[in-house]
């Protein structure tokens, strides 16, 4: 691995790059990071990585490659944005990027569609679940549903 300098060329574009990224929305993913956090989860997560960069050891620099470096980039600004959200729901978003949110629609056993309302996370046993509740759109049942979630 090249030394990462924080105004480097290379640095630069990985920094924007991944912004990009994650700050908007594409067919398979939308943006887990709202809008009022993004600034300072920028300034945050850039210096951080810049920071974890510098204290590496040479051994480690050496087994370093691109996508390991771009990995911990990605972690840096998930773990950062996760203490700059002010309400549970903004957090589970971030946590779950892929997962539906409040407010997606989700059908029931019987094909009907239902708006997810709330969703929470559950351990049960060794497992991690996230729970929605979703209203039915047709007659306003209210109905549970879950999903495990990845370790």
């Amino acid at each position: 691995m090249k030394e990462l300098l924080k105004n480097s060329v290379e640095s630069s574009e990985l920094v924007e790059q991944t912004f990009e990224f994650w700050f908007n929305n594409h067919e398979h993913i939308r943006s887990p990071f709202p809008d009022y956090i993004r600034p300072e989860l920028k300034r945050k997560a850039t210096d951080l990585f810049f920071q974890w960069s510098c204290n590496l050891k040479d051994e480690a620099k050496d087994e370093m490659n691109d996508e390991m470096v771009a990995e911990k980039f990605e972690e840096i600004i998930f773990e950062t944005a996760t203490s700059l959200v002010k309400t549970e729901e903004e957090r589970l978003s971030i946590l779950y990027p892929f997962l539906p949110r409040v407010g997606d629609q989700l059908k029931n056993e019987i094909g009907e569609p239902g708006d997810i309302t709330d969703r929470w996370m559950k351990r049960e046993g060794d497992h991690n679940f996230m729970w929605v509740t979703c209203e039915n759109s047709l007659t306003k049942e209210k109905w549970n549903t879950s999903f495990e979630l990845p370790v």
